[in-house]
């Protein structure tokens, strides 16, 4: 399954979802906690980074700095695809938005701050209309 990889495309089709909740990014060095279920994963030298619900970091004592809304991009990007990170992160930074960008297999997922994320979809909802 090959995904796009023509940046007007990608732009006008991207389709930004605001899933449901409250996100943040903790560490842990010793696994995943019991009850914790991972939205997202990266091992660094520091420990394992996780993206989790709120309520789970919460349940778990994980500490994090940084309440995130979660919007995925609902069209299947190829990973070789060029410039849809760098467009999308300089609207939102344009905004005055921090995006912290995961990629998965088929979909680019943004983490914004969680007041603001209404913000950030209607910004790319926005992008995608001018890239039509």
């Amino acid at each position: 399954m090959t995904g796009e990889t023509d940046l007007r495309t990608l732009l006008s089709g991207m389709r930004p979802e605001l899933n449901a909740g409250r996100y943040v990014f903790t560490t842990v060095k010793d696994g995943v906690p019991s009850g914790v279920t991972r939205v997202a994963t990266v091992a660094e030298d520091e420990g394992l980074t996780l993206v989790v619900r709120q309520e789970e970091a919460d349940a778990a004592g994980l500490a994090y700095d940084y309440v995130a809304g979660w919007i995925t991009l609902r069209i299947h990007s190829a990973l070789e695809a060029v410039g849809l990170t760098a467009m999308v992160a300089r609207e939102l930074a344009d905004a005055g938005l921090s995006c912290n960008v995961v990629a998965g297999f088929h979909h680019d997922h943004l983490f914004v701050p969680y007041q603001h994320a209404d913000q950030a979809v209607a910004v790319l909802e926005d992008l995608a209309r001018r890239s039509a």
